[in-house]
């Protein structure tokens, strides 16, 4: 190994450098004593943040405490389990470990856990994506294992491809760290081909027949602008691909799980290396738990471990910090798990989904600085696979828990309202009182959720728990011979902030009238027939596959202008809105639009770094109730005189199209342009019904018919979504 005392030069080394970490190492002393003793918290970040303060390369001047080695985990979901599981195993192994086990993976975090530690033979450290370049230029480790890149938190993080280069700069940054990442997942992949860092692929050899979700993180290729074929998926992107254009493909991984049973018992596979091959069994029946004990048995592999070390850990696995930790409280089986993004919600989906017995779950979803304040990706999460559930029982909480609650009852999902796990226990105990209860938590929400769970786990004796009734979900009407057509253009690349979601508003409040809907999906390389629609969709997706879904509108901007001209109607979202316009904004480029509306976004000072990112309200002539959404945009769009704006900004909060205007969005005989994500019809439903109402009086208009008038529809649980987001921006 190399030599861990070897400190690196940093800038502003002004003071002494054993002075300052001899104070920031009697201040982290003193700092967790009363964390620990005084408030009866838990030290993990402020004592490290105090002695970063003080001494700015207090993590290379404490990796000397490190005897042989250090590893980083990093990815979007799995961090913490990897890095628990990796510990566990050197220690089963015979090895002393400093590790940041409760999952603060910050520098702060990684700093803390070396100043309360004295020594060790291996430090295995949780990073955060963005965090990582700031952490191992200082830390040098030996290996950093990357585990998967999914969407998450786009209004903290952004867009994937910044992930992606944050992630390469950092080992850029430490030249002789090894990468063990997973090959199955383009995006890892397409990091190890762009760093000069040695690189180990790990992956699982083979399909696992698994059905598929309706979002994915990626399709296009990541060395060129063309879709990605796949042989197989996993979830998500993952799975066996290549690009038919450039020949980026998945190369074959050097450690792999072949031979692969999945079973409820648990999941048997071969572990192999080269020669070396050896039957496991893993007391899991998830496949993303499959990938993260293959990264454990990787990374323990790399670093001299035996299986039986990793495999020791994983068959002990029992966590208590809240992800997959299993209670008996009342007799009652209960299963907490932190979901934070789409993709780790549809694999917790995969849990519920795969129990027999009769179930409870409730989702908590809160919005704080550390879960994203933007929840559209809510969205994206197949919710709409529980409504096929017999005797499933689902509940919403958490801040957000009116957003959830009208996500579920889209997805035909009924979710009475819950204040935290006790109330959900209380809710549900009576309809389920002989199954199984989930509980799944985004970041903020999980630690009350699991302090409830706690707090009732001490009592020996059953809780008596009472069912509280409440509506259903309202019923169809009778179906009518009136028909809707919603066309959803390139939806396979333009979906980035869930807003495919404004769709399946649009959908199913027509079908609530009686209205036979059809939803038509013009992906990429297919032309659309505007001739039969009566609403057009078009969203907004990452600067690669915008660019790729540009060229497929230019080709039919005229048959585009045609439909808008003859009083189609047309909602587009963000990118979607910016293409209409006469010239947008294309990357740091901009590039001619289609030139339907009489706008022109450009690019702010600072590019697109200098984001609009917030929650915003709009004063709209199309609804009596303030529209309200979550903005997330670079570009500043500009109106000409042919256009309206869609709505003007209300209160402090939102800026809408730029800067200066006050104004979000345009309006243009039937089309709504705006930047309001959200979706934008979810918590706004007049506009959902303006939409279709302007949509059947044009058909009716075309068929010699008086236009149908909408009925009215039970909108009580939108409207409480969107009463609670005007009493968070402060309008009454």
């Amino acid at each position: 190994m190399r030599d861990r005392g070897a400190r690196l030069p940093l800038e502003g080394d002004a003071v002494d450098m054993n002075l300052r970490l001899e104070l920031a190492q009697l201040t982290s002393a003193l700092s967790t004593g009363i964390l620990q003793r005084v408030f009866h918290r838990p030290a993990a970040n402020f004592p490290g943040k105090i002695g970063l303060h003080l001494d700015p390369r207090l993590i290379s001047d404490l990796r000397a405490r490190i005897r042989e080695g250090t590893v980083v985990v990093v990815g979007t979901n799995g961090k913490t389990t990897v890095t628990n599981l990796l510990a566990d195993a050197f220690q089963a192994g015979g090895k002393d470990v400093v590790c940041n086990r409760t999952g603060a993976n910050l520098d702060s975090g990684i700093a803390s856990a070396l100043l309360h530690s004295k020594e060790a033979d291996w430090g295995v450290f949780e990073s955060d994506e963005l965090w990582l370049a700031k952490i191992l230029p200082q830390l040098q480790p030996e290996f950093v294992v990357l585990l998967n890149l999914f969407r998450d938190q786009l209004d903290r993080v952004g867009e994937i491809d910044r992930t992606q280069a944050a992630i390469a700069e950092a080992l850029t940054s430490s030249p002789a760290t090894t990468l063990v990442y997973n090959v199955d997942d383009p995006l890892c992949h397409a990091i190890a081909i762009r760093v000069a860092n040695e690189s180990i692929p790990f992956g699982v050899g083979e399909s696992l027949g698994l059905p598929q979700n309706a979002v994915s993180d990626t399709n296009m290729c990541q060395q060129c602008d063309s879709i990605m074929e796949y042989d197989w998926r996993q979830y998500g992107q993952i799975g066996s691909y290549h690009c038919p254009n450039c020949g980026f493909r998945r190369e074959d991984p050097l450690i792999s799980a072949n031979d692969v049973s999945l079973s409820p018992q648990g999941t048997d596979f071969s572990l192999s290396r080269g020669e070396r091959c050896t039957r496991m069994h893993i007391p899991f029946s998830e496949t993303y738990m499959l990938y993260n004990a293959l990264a454990v048995f990787a990374a323990a592999d790399c670093c001299g471990l035996s299986p039986s070390h990793a495999d020791s850990a994983v068959q002990s696995f029992n966590p208590q910090n809240g992800r997959l930790q299993r209670y008996g409280i009342g007799g009652r089986p209960i299963l907490l798990s932190l979901a934070k993004n789409p993709t780790g919600f549809n694999q917790s989906l995969r849990i519920v989904q795969s129990d027999p017995e009769a179930k409870a779950v409730a989702f908590f979803i809160n919005d704080k600085e550390a879960d994203g304040h933007d929840i559209s990706w809510l969205w994206d999460v197949d919710f709409q696979e529980l409504s096929a559930i017999d005797g499933l029982f689902v509940f919403a909480g958490g801040i957000r828990r009116n957003d959830l609650q009208v996500r579920l009852k889209y997805a035909g999902v009924n979710a009475p309202l819950v204040e935290g796990a006790y109330d959900f226990l209380a809710k549900a105990g009576a309809a389920v009182q002989n199954g199984n209860y989930y509980l799944f938590a985004n970041y903020t929400a999980l630690p009350d959720v699991k302090a409830e769970l706690d707090a009732m786990n001490r009592f020996p004796e059953p809780r008596p728990f009472d069912n509280e009734s409440e509506s259903e979900l309202p019923s169809r009407a009778r179906s009518t011979d009136q028909r809707l057509v919603i066309m959803h253009l390139y939806p396979d690349l333009l979906n980035l902030y869930g807003d495919g979601g404004n769709v399946t508003v649009l959908a199913e409040r027509a079908r609530r009238r009686g209205l036979a809907v059809e939803v038509v999906r013009v992906v990429h390389g297919q032309v659309a027939d505007l001739s039969e629609a009566d609403i057009v969709f078009l969203g907004g997706g990452p600067d690669r596959e915008q660019r790729l879904a540009s060229r497929g509108l230019l080709g039919q901007a005229e048959a585009i202008r045609d439909y808008v001209e003859d009083d189609g109607v047309l909602l587009a979202i963000c990118g979607g809105y910016q293409i209409l316009g006469r010239e947008w904004l294309l990357g740091e480029e901009c590039v001619p639009g289609l030139d339907i509306l009489d706008t022109t976004t450009g690019r702010a000072e600072g590019g697109s770094r200098n984001r609009l990112v917030d929650n915003i309200a709009l004063d709209s002539p199309l609804a009596n109730t303030p529209v309200v959404g979550y903005e997330n945009h670079a570009g500043r769009t500009f109106l000409g005189s042919e256009c309206k704006p869609f709505g003007v900004v209300m209160g402090k909060h939102g800026k809408g199209n730029n800067d200066d205007d006050g104004t979000d969005g345009a309006l243009y005989r039937n089309v709504v342009g705006t930047y309001l994500h959200g979706p934008l019809l979810a918590k706004n439903p007049e506009v959902a019904d303006f939409l279709i109402q302007q949509a059947l009086a044009r058909r009716a208009a075309k068929e010699g018919r008086t236009a149908p008038t909408l009925a009215p529809l039970d909108d009580r649980i939108e409207q409480a979504a969107n009463a609670f987001m005007r009493e968070k921006l402060g309008l009454h």
